[in-house]
């Protein structure tokens, strides 16, 4: 898969992140790096879902967002009936047609 401009873009910045990090005791750098990694894992997770949610509403089945997602049918579907109704991930599963 082509990298998109934007994912280079935060991928230099991370890699400048991570570069300014090597001269910080081990604990501390293990430490930020496991910071990172869960803040980049929570959002794109919540990007992740919106957009499964979205692509539900516009009649998407589950294999097919699974397919795009990179997970099983099963995966989507419990992550989309774990997601809030508030409009974050605009009722996900109710707008399936």
């Amino acid at each position: 898969m082509a990298e998109f401009e934007g994912v280079a873009f935060i991928r230099s910045d991370v890699e400048r992140f991570c570069a300014e990090l090597v001269g910080l005791a081990p604990a501390i750098r293990l430490w930020r790096l496991a910071e990172l990694r869960v803040m980049l894992d929570g959002v794109v997770a919540e990007a992740s879902t919106a957009a499964m949610a979205d692509a539900r509403g516009e009649g998407w089945g589950l294999r097919r967002l699974g397919q795009h997602a990179g997970m099983s049918h099963e995966q989507v579907r419990r992550l989309l009936a774990d997601a809030p109704s508030d409009g974050t991930a605009h009722g996900a599963l109710d707008q399936a047609p």
